[in-house]
């Protein structure tokens, strides 16, 4: 049955009223598509919380040096879980800018050592440099978190979006690699390219993120005249044993709702589900809206606190 406006929280239906009128995404070229997001997150920041010492780093890595910001809160004695955050943008928006009011957030209601990855973007990189980087970032957190007040053995790997795609990815990636994780935060992830399977794309349209917009995001990350695989959209692995404990988080009017829903499934089918919190009344991006939205908040709260009481790995 088709989503409705009417069923949305409050003040996510002002949101998205407030972003009527904008050009479609699909048709901006991608520097005008990442200042369109810059601008966005901007009106979000004086909704972050406080007391965060973060300090920037440069990680290296075969394809050069690799930015990273970490996050603790002030005053919370460690040694802290450490979560390895991976930004949304459809792998070709965002940064650690975009998405430092979440990290504030996730360390302060953890409390967390959070790490937050700007991981290259396409089109200038293509897949699979960006599961790359988010594994040489893991690799340094579990050789080098307990410096900065965490606990290598309390490792998650988590992202939204795009992100939640680079984490639940990068876990795969692990199993059998390494380094090993304790739990991977998956929020609205991307899990699987568009397809009619996914009723969502249709009964979501009409809540910003669209079916049009992700074909472009994937035209821009794949190679040329690649398809998506269980490379690329992790719903495609045929095998979810042997993950770490997942949280995931869907959203109800989102178009990825189904996708999100589909792998939280499978991921349960094999014992590995530690958590699926599907939110009522919220669109696609929510998770940014911690403090101006109280339905973000909560839910930062919630998976903040799952992630804060992971069992720590041997």
């Amino acid at each position: 049955m088709p989503t409705r406006i009417e069923d949305l929280d409050p003040v996510i239906a002002q949101v998205l009223e407030m972003g009527r009128g904008q050009p479609a995404l699909e048709t901006l070229s991608v520097a005008d598509a990442r200042a369109n997001m810059l601008m966005r997150v901007e009106l979000l920041k004086p909704f972050a919380p406080h007391g965060v010492e973060t300090e920037d780093l440069l990680v290296a890595t075969g394809a050069g040096p690799l930015p990273v910001r970490v996050y603790k809160p002030a005053g919370v004695a460690g040694p802290l879980p450490v979560v390895v955050w991976l930004h949304g943008g459809g792998w070709v928006l965002g940064s650690i800018e975009t998405h430092d009011n979440v990290c504030r957030f996730l360390s302060v209601e953890g409390p967390l050592l959070v790490v937050s990855v700007d991981y290259r973007l396409a089109p200038e990189a293509k897949a699979p440099a960006q599961v790359e980087d988010t594994l040489a970032a893991l690799r340094w957190a579990a050789a080098n978190a307990a410096a900065s007040g965490g606990d290598p053995a309390r490792l998650i790997v988590g992202g939204d979006s795009a992100g939640g795609n680079l984490a639940a990815l990068a876990a795969l990636a692990a199993r059998s690699s390494g380094p090993k994780l304790a739990g991977q935060l998956l929020v609205y992830p991307v899990t699987d390219y568009p397809a009619d399977a996914h009723a969502s794309y249709a009964e979501n349209a009409d809540f910003g993120l669209t079916r049009a917009a992700m074909e472009w995001f994937w035209a821009h990350w794949l190679a040329d005249g690649a398809g998506p695989d269980a490379s690329t959209a992790p719903l495609r692995a045929a095998d979810l044993s042997g993950l770490p404990p997942a949280y995931v988080v869907t959203s109800s009017h989102d178009v990825l709702r189904d996708e999100g829903k589909a792998y939280a499934g499978r991921l349960a089918e094999v014992g590995v589900l530690a958590g699926h919190d599907h939110v009522e009344g919220t669109i696609h991006g929510f998770f940014s809206m911690g403090g101006l939205a109280p339905v973000a908040t909560e839910t930062c709260k919630r998976a903040a606190g799952w992630a804060a009481h992971v069992k720590a790995v041997a």
